[in-house]
């Protein structure tokens, strides 16, 4: 059992729904079993990155359904304004695509509302202790499509013939960072990485950085 405070942040569009959490959460807390606080509610990616500036909340219950957006975009802001603290994804989608979207996104753990009440407990419990929660009959699932999507990705750096080095290089020019910016993080010279560059360039067939951060998200072998 998590003996810290955790404060939460609810994100979802549906206030009744909100409202039946942090009765569930104010159960655990008068119970003992959980220290609970909510520090805010939020119903869009916009009020949701605004309370996560001003509070820091330790962990997010994050809806994947939201007002002018959804969850997956939340996921992506927040990993945008370097959010820290973990995100529980609690959603009415049971597709294994928006599962596996969401963890590829960052979230900590996934669970279906329809099980909210039995799960809930268990699941804060596990992200705040640093491990990733996915409900029994998500599991198999998951992890056929995590290994399918591995196994793909890898056919395709196979194929490319990509070397460690310049995938490095790869990812850190999808990050937006500059010859120089990449020559300090990998410990190289400039020179090393436009030889590199040259070399991915020859392998996508594109003539321009910018050509080939969109080959390499087109064929998936850099995170968006």
């Amino acid at each position: 059992m998590i003996s810290q405070q955790i404060s939460l942040l609810l994100v979802d569009d549906d206030e009744s729904f909100r409202q039946g959490l942090s009765s569930i959460l104010a159960f655990y807390k008068n119970s003992n079993s959980l220290n609970t606080e909510v520090i805010g509610e939020a119903n869009s990616v916009e009020q949701a990155l605004k309370l996560t500036i001003q509070k820091s909340p330790n962990l997010i219950l994050l809806d994947m359904e939201l007002v002018g957006s959804d969850g997956i975009t939340a996921l992506s802001s927040l990993k945008d304004i370097n959010y820290s603290g973990k995100v529980l994804v609690l959603s009415g989608h049971q597709e294994d695509d928006y599962i596996f979207q969401a963890m590829q996104k960052g979230a900590a753990g996934y669970i279906f509302k329809t099980r909210v009440a039995t799960q809930l407990y268990e699941a804060i419990n596990t992200v705040m202790q640093l491990q990733i929660y996915l409900p029994p009959e998500v599991n198999s699932a998951f992890f056929r499509r995590f290994q399918a999507d591995s196994d793909s990705i890898a056919r395709k750096k196979h194929q490319l013939h990509l070397t460690q080095r310049e995938q490095e290089v790869l990812e850190l020019l999808a990050k937006g960072d500059s010859n120089e910016e990449i020559a300090k993080q990998l410990y190289v010279t400039v020179a090393t990485v436009k030889a590199h560059l040259t070399s991915i360039f020859e392998k996508f067939k594109v003539t321009s950085r910018t050509q080939a951060i969109v080959t390499a998200i087109k064929l998936g072998v850099v995170e968006t």
